[in-house]
């Protein structure tokens, strides 16, 4: 069991059904459109819609420019989706890696709520205390997706 501080999360109801709010997340190429992080750059490949064992890449930016490949471990159609992210090598593991990203969708009176976590129980070796660091950042960060999310799937 991942210790307590290991997972972040944040919820919202938004006034959607789930299947409209699956299908964004589903869709890798619309990630830097509900991203709230301001880092997700672009899709890079497998930009196709997700499903268990889908691999895509993403071009971000922290400062400097960075690439992340991620597979989707979890998925239940409109209900939930997860993928966890790694360095395109395996040496950066040594920067980063391993974080898990999960959406949970339940439906309720005026909509779907919404859940996204930040799981690092499986973050890589030393980098794991430095991306816990980033814990509020990532708060933070999340209820703007969940912003983003909603101004999305209600235009």
């Amino acid at each position: 069991m991942a210790a307590s501080t290991d997972v972040a999360w944040a919820e919202r109801v938004i006034p959607a059904p789930a299947e409209k709010i699956f299908d964004l997340l589903a869709d890798p190429s619309r990630h830097r459109d509900i991203d709230g992080s301001g880092t997700v750059r672009a899709a890079k490949n497998g930009s196709e819609r997700l499903a268990l064992g889908s691999k895509f890449g993403m071009s971000m930016k922290m400062g400097v420019p960075y690439s992340m490949v991620s597979e989707v471990i979890e998925f239940d159609e409109n209900r939930r989706i997860a993928w966890q992210t790694k360095p395109p090598v395996a040496w950066g593991a040594m920067l980063g890696g391993g974080r898990i990203w999960r959406y949970e969708l339940e439906p309720v009176d005026g909509g779907t709520l919404v859940r996204e976590s930040w799981d690092i129980s499986q973050e890589a070796g030393l980098s794991k205390s430095l991306v816990a660091r980033g814990r509020k950042k990532t708060l933070e960060n999340m209820d703007k997706t969940l912003a983003r999310i909603e101004a999305l799937v209600t235009a």
